[in-house]
């Protein structure tokens, strides 16, 4: 992206979600590199704070104590700008932040088939997808996710058949396509 279409975005933030795989820590790093923005993380920012993985975290506190935590971050995420905020879905549509979250930025969600979907679970769980209670959990977390596709104005973006690179590429596009509109 060029500097004259960075200054156009302005204070933007660009908001990352969506439920694609494992890989949209790397996809969003690199995203924010190629656009100059600085990387926020939710979730890595969770689990620095209380220094455990949140699977781990919610099996030792609890999920009270979890989204405790997390509405502090977000409490601070909200004051960011020009910032890609990398976020889970349930984390965005459950914040008291979120209309103001949209008035700052532009919330884009990674999407793909359920069937590619399925298919990274299965690989993800290994043997554990064959087990009824988790695969039932993941496939909870995926319609809990999925929750986010249902606010106004999220632009989605199909991962299902395109290389991370192509993806990057795409979103790159599409936010000089917006610095032109809002010039």
């Amino acid at each position: 992206m060029e500097a004259r279409d960075l200054r156009l975005h302005g204070d933007l933030n660009l908001i990352v979600t969506g439920y694609v795989e494992p890989n949209r820590p790397r996809i969003s790093r690199q995203l924010a590199q190629r656009l100059g923005l600085t990387l926020i993380d939710v979730e890595r920012e969770l689990e620095e704070r209380l220094g455990d993985t949140i699977a781990n975290l919610r099996a030792t506190y609890g999920e009270r104590h979890l989204k405790t935590v997390e509405t502090e971050i977000m409490d601070e995420v909200a004051l960011h700008r020009r910032g890609l905020i990398r976020v889970a879905g349930s984390t965005l549509v459950g914040s008291v932040h979120l209309a103001e979250l949209q008035r700052n930025g532009v919330i884009v969600c990674l999407v793909a088939s359920l069937d590619s979907i399925l298919r990274r679970i299965h690989l993800t769980l290994g043997a554990r997808y064959h087990d009824p209670v988790e695969r039932s959990r993941a496939i909870g977390e995926l319609q809990r996710e999925w929750r986010v596709r249902e606010v106004e104005d999220v632009v989605e973006f199909d991962a299902t058949y395109v290389s991370e690179a192509i993806l990057i590429e795409r979103i790159a596009e599409f936010w000089r396509e917006l610095a032109i509109r809002r010039g």
